[in-house]
């Protein structure tokens, strides 16, 4: 039962053509990777076939401009290596081996297969997925309720934000904050473990608005990485070390008097406790525990202290060590003591996500699980999850696997674990997928998915303050369906008759926008007519107070630690693996590992796009020249770069531009597409970050030699 419509025209596109085509229709669509700047897009199609995708030049973020990456969409659509029909493996797991079935073979075997461990224990089946798409009809919608109304194991989506989500949450009471477009009016503009350029373009064209405008721009990055040159300040910090750099920033905000009392008094839970603890961090300690001069830290104190429009731009490379959901909390208290949030162009971003009202109960029906409460299985630790032989408070074994939206063998940590557990012959494991990728590898089935060009999606984003629409450019290629589409055949061949489950993709993309003033009247039809829609939100959201927690004040003390008898302040937790905290280690593998996003890919998306992967020459690891001398390496030499855990190889490139003690290698590489078949997620581990259960892969030590 196909729910796309491929209709040509009407209401739900645009009739103007692309660069004065008249042949060209053009259709509205929204890039669905997990990306902060969600573009609106349009789409250029000839005799169905699309031919050209750009940015939409009048929606206010997007501006017209797309990243390197979507604006070759085509490339990944058209590929000569997409999987345009169902695959059944017929060789070892792990070896690629696979035959042509049908879809009617390959859905009544997979139901069947299903059936029966649902029938044993349903928790012997557990869903994967994550931000593939980060539509709510072709992610969460009709996947959720299948799930649900089987009683599968539930997963715990923890491997991008969870951290920094937990910490956002216990200070501001949501994940909400600034307008990424008041950036532009920024006088001071801190760009908090990001590499803007790479990960979020479009707030960098922002900042780069306010810079002409003579505001000071600041990175804060163990890495001095391409936003950082381009920045007035760069704080090369230690990885891990965030919130010690913050509360020594409190410090002296606090001594110099650098702060709004009246917003504090008025706005604020905790302040007397925070003052006593931020008297006790002096410039001189935190520049210590950070790695960096002093004077550095006065200096960010006396920009952040002199300067009320000031915007703090907080991404999600600070998050992913042991300390990082405190290091959030830490941050997000800035703006408050100094009064910033009165102004729209200052405050905290990290998420936008809690703007939006989003209908998650009708989208995903977790009613549909009844009185069953089935485990949650946090898929940062997969790997020990299916190595898990059953038993005791784990529950029963995982004997079948779904995933979509995701590549676990190459995103999640400690890749060993992961393949292991993919290669047991008794996991009977299903990856809806475009590619073949290296967890498609080892499926028993590969089922074709379409791309954003083929399906009908809406989505929302958490770096602005917009509904997107997508509209299907081109009809699926060969074989190829949507997620809902596969999820509501295996719900009718496993029986579930819930009328949920006969919702069209229409129905479920106008499910998702909640009847609230905060969209603004919007819903899914004017979306389809206009792209887009911004939500009703002030420009300066909490400059009366107003936060979404329980007293409506900003939480610099978190009151359930409080009443808990926990220190409810901010924590400084450094790296599991660090001189620190564990000296023995530190002699063995000395060096920090570092493995932020490469600018060509997102993630494991696009690595196989041949234009892509070619502007990043292979793996490389950028060494310290005092490291590297005491190496004894040279600038191309091939390295191996190890642990307790495993290795990579990866191309030496001697550089200024990572610290000393650190290596940094871009990331993530399809293990198929390495030189040596491995990533840098062999040597992460899987112990989990003070808050939120989140991935700790920046918290990682290892050594380099010539391979």
């Amino acid at each position: 039962m196909s729910t796309i419509s491929t209709r040509p025209a009407g209401s739900t596109e645009s009739r103007s053509p692309i660069g004065g085509d008249a042949g060209l229709r053009t259709v509205r669509a929204a890039c669905p990777h997990d990306c902060p700047d969600t573009c609106a897009m349009l789409v250029g199609v000839r005799d169905g076939v699309a031919v050209q995708v750009r940015g939409d030049p009048d929606h206010p973020t997007t501006a017209g401009a797309l990243c390197t990456k979507v604006s070759r969409y085509l490339e990944r659509t058209y590929h000569p290596e997409r999987v345009l029909q169902p695959l059944r493996r017929s060789g070892p797991k792990g070896s690629g081996q696979f035959e042509t079935v049908s879809w009617d073979d390959a859905l009544d075997d997979i139901s069947a297969r299903l059936r029966a461990l649902a029938e044993s224990d349903p928790e012997s089946i557990l869903p994967y997925s994550y931000a593939g798409t980060m539509g709510f009809v072709q992610g969460e919608s009709m996947a959720a309720r299948f799930f649900h109304r089987l009683g599968a194991s539930l997963l715990d989506r923890t491997i991008c934000a969870s951290a920094g989500a937990e910490g956002l949450r216990q200070v501001l009471g949501g994940l909400v904050g600034m307008d990424v477009e008041q950036f532009a009016h920024s006088r001071l503009i801190v760009i908090w473990g990001s590499n803007s350029i790479t990960s979020n373009l479009h707030f960098w064209s922002l900042a780069q608005q306010a810079k002409r405008a003579g505001a000071t721009l600041v990175c804060i990055d163990p890495w001095r990485n391409d936003t950082a040159k381009r920045c007035h300040l760069h704080l090369q910090l230690r990885p891990g070390t965030d919130a010690a750099l913050a509360w020594g920033v409190m410090g002296e905000l606090v001594r110099n008097d650098w702060l709004d009392h009246d917003y504090i008094q008025r706005h604020t839970l905790g302040f007397e406790a925070l003052r006593e603890r931020a008297l006790q961090w002096s410039a001189e300690r935190a520049a210590e525990v950070c790695g960096l001069e002093p004077q550095q830290v006065r200096e960010l104190a006396r920009l952040l202290g002199g300067t009320r429009a000031a915007g703090i731009r907080v991404n999600y490379g600070l998050q992913r060590v042991r300390g990082g959901g405190n290091a959030v909390r830490a941050i997000a208290c800035l703006p408050a003591l100094t009064g910033a949030w009165r102004e729209p162009a200052g405050g905290l971003l990290l998420s936008s996500s809690g703007h939006f009202a989003v209908a998650r109960e009708a989208l995903e029906r977790p009613d549909l699980l009844g009185a069953r409460r089935p485990r949650t299985i946090n898929m940062s630790t997969i790997g020990d999850a299916l190595l898990h032989p059953g038993g005791g408070d784990f529950g029963p074994r995982i004997e079948a696997l779904v995933v979509y939206n995701s590549n676990p063998a190459v995103v999640a940590p400690e890749s060993a674990k992961v393949l292991r557990g993919l290669r047991r012959d008794d996991l009977f494991t299903v990856v809806l997928e475009h590619f073949r990728t290296d967890t498609a590898d080892h499926a028993d089935y590969v089922l074709p998915a379409t791309t954003q060009l083929e399906h009908l999606d809406v989505l929302k984003s958490y770096g602005h303050r917009y509904w997107v629409a997508n509209e299907p450019a081109i009809a699926p290629l060969g074989q190829a369906r949507p997620n809902a589409e596969i999820f509501r055949a295996l719900a009718a061949r496993m029986g579930f008759d819930e009328a949920c489950f006969g919702d069209s993709d229409e129905t479920i993309a106008a499910q998702a926008l909640a009847v609230d003033p905060r969209n603004a009247g919007l819903d899914f039809a004017t979306l389809r007519s206009r792209g887009w829609g911004k939500l009703a939100v002030p420009d300066a959201p909490f400059a009366e107070g107003g936060f979404p927690t329980p007293s409506g004040r900003c939480q610099l003390a978190y009151p359930p630690d409080e009443q808990a008898g926990r220190d409810p302040l901010p924590q400084v937790i450094l790296p599991y693996e660090c001189a620190q905290t564990r000296p023995e280690l530190a002699a063995r593998y000395p060096l920090a590992l570092l493995s932020p996003p490469a600018r060509n890919f997102l993630n494991s998306s696009f690595v196989n796009v041949e234009s892509l992967r070619a502007g990043e020459t292979g793996p490389q690891l950028l060494v310290h020249p005092v490291d590297a001398a005491a190496r004894g390496l040279r600038e191309g030499q091939e390295l191996r770069c190890f642990n307790d855990r495993g290795e990579m190889r990866a191309a030496c490139r001697i550089s200024e531009d990572t610290r000393e003690g650190q290596v940094i290698t871009l990331g993530l590489w399809w293990r198929k597409l390495s030189p040596d078949g491995r990533s840098v997620n062999d040597l992460t581990h899987q112990q989990l970050t003070d808050l939120g259960g989140g991935p700790c892969f920046y918290d990682c030590l290892v050594e380099v030699a010539p391979a």
